[in-house]
């Protein structure tokens, strides 16, 4: 028996604390540490380009190779993560993010700046990360039994927000020291990942047959299960818009503090707060879904960053920016827990990886569209008015959320009944502290 093929543990009826559950924290870690290797190179890139290269076209080019996987590569990976054997696809994917930034490295440590390569390792390592968090999200419920799967996505969102939190600084600490640390750094996080993935015990996805439909007639089942629930299709409508709102507040707090005779510096203090504000978002997150509605954390949400995207018109404080886009991630990272139990309680695990990709879509898509339109809104208005405007129409959006019809058939999902509980593989143990765990929605 390989390495790739392990044995299903036997189901037990009292699982332990999700600390003891060896198979869940070697996935959690290994996606936590690709994560943060993706985001310390996605800084790095515009560093390299800018500080090294002297392109500032190149970084343009570089970013435009490491965001284009969100819009080619999204909807056919959710196909393929509900094809593929999610373990060796999580594995491959890691190889290839190892080889790569590998290949960067080497040709940094030579002293040499060739700008193909640059782009081509970015679109292969950002689509290798667009795979992993596609099959991951897809595979969790594998690792962990059903009455935990609301503190896992907690602790999952968690881990991601700790990842954009470090990522940025780390890229730039490490560029300090040798050009070629960040890409090493990554590197490494890869090869970290892959050795916890090799020790996963669990199939990471239920029995399969062989595949009798093609690519394409797969991607346009994901689309039409989602556009047949209501509330999951207008939920990812008014999301949509909320990206594409968040993408022009970035913009706008950036000239903001430059306005202010602002630092970088300030606009990392800022994203520093918010990074915290959405650790603690997830961490919170994990209780809201036990008690909570989807519907009503969603036009919480909605309702909470219209009030605090209005004052970001009247004020330039780093500090008090902090804090309102603080309180932003805090909600954002709430609510995304909430969502990603409702979504995978009611999604059947055949299309698991599909609908993730459809949601991952929109909301790159939209982002990509804030920023074309957040450059026109703040030549034509300047920060007040487009501070105002994007508060107003996150207003909008949240009536729209309170008086939907389709968001309110969002009762409890029962779990999909076609996949088997995942076991502990050790004994239960009791309980002591564990303030990760919650009650299933």
């Amino acid at each position: 028996m390989s390495l790739l093929d392990k044995p299903r543990a036997e189901p037990v009826a009292e699982p332990g604390p999700l600390r003891r559950n060896r198979d869940f924290l070697l996935l959690w870690i290994g996606a936590g540490l690709s994560a943060l290797g993706l985001r310390a190179s996605v800084a790095a890139y515009p560093l390299l380009m800018i500080f090294f290269g002297n392109s500032p076209a190149g970084a343009g080019v570089v970013g435009f190779a490491a965001l284009l996987p969100q819009l080619v590569v999204q909807l056919p990976a959710g196909a393929l993560i509900d094809r593929w054997d999610r373990r060796r696809l999580l594995i491959v994917c890691d190889v290839a993010g190892l080889l790569a930034m590998a290949a960067v490295t080497a040709m940094l440590l030579t002293g040499r700046l060739w700008l193909p390569l640059v782009a081509a390792a970015a679109f292969v390592d950002g689509a290798a990360g667009l795979f992993y968090r596609l099959a991951e999200r897809a595979a969790i419920s594998h690792v962990v039994h059903p009455s935990q799967l609301t503190a896992a996505l907690g602790q999952n969102e968690a881990r991601g927000q700790a990842a954009g939190l470090l990522g940025q600084p780390a890229a730039g600490g490490l560029f300090q020291f040798g050009r070629w640390l960040p890409f090493a750094f990554t590197a490494l996080t890869h090869l970290l990942a892959l050795v916890t993935l090799l020790a996963i015990r669990r199939p990471l996805q239920g029995a399969r047959g062989a595949p009798v439909t093609t690519l394409r007639s797969d991607v346009a089942e994901g689309l039409r299960w989602v556009w047949r629930q209501r509330f999951m299709r207008t939920a990812v409508v008014l999301l949509a818009g909320s990206n594409l709102l968040f993408q022009v507040l970035m913009l706008t707090l950036a000239l903001v503090v430059k306005e202010d005779d602002g630092s970088p510096l300030a606009i990392g203090m800022i994203g520093l707060v918010a990074g915290i504000g959405g650790v603690a978002g997830a961490l919170a997150g994990s209780r809201a879904a036990g008690r909570a509605a989807p519907r009503a954390v969603l036009a919480g949400a909605l309702t909470l960053w219209a009030a605090l995207m209005a004052p970001v018109a009247f004020v330039s404080d780093p500090v008090v920016l902090g804090v309102l886009l603080g309180g932003m991630s805090f909600a954002g990272a709430l609510m995304n827990v909430v969502a990603g139990v409702h979504q995978i309680k009611i999604t059947p695990e055949a299309l698991q990886g599909r609908v993730t990709s459809v949601f991952a879509l929109v909301g790159s898509g939209t982002a990509s569209a804030g920023a074309l339109v957040g450059g026109f809104l703040l030549a034509a208005f300047g920060t007040h008015g487009t501070a105002l405007g994007i508060a107003a129409g996150m207003g909008l959006l949240a009536l729209a959320a309170l008086v939907s019809p389709a968001l309110r058939v969002a009762a409890d999902p029962e779990p999909v009944a076609d996949r088997e509980p995942a076991a502990d593989p050790e004994p239960p143990a009791p309980e002591i502290a564990d303030t990760a765990r919650s009650e299933e929605i």
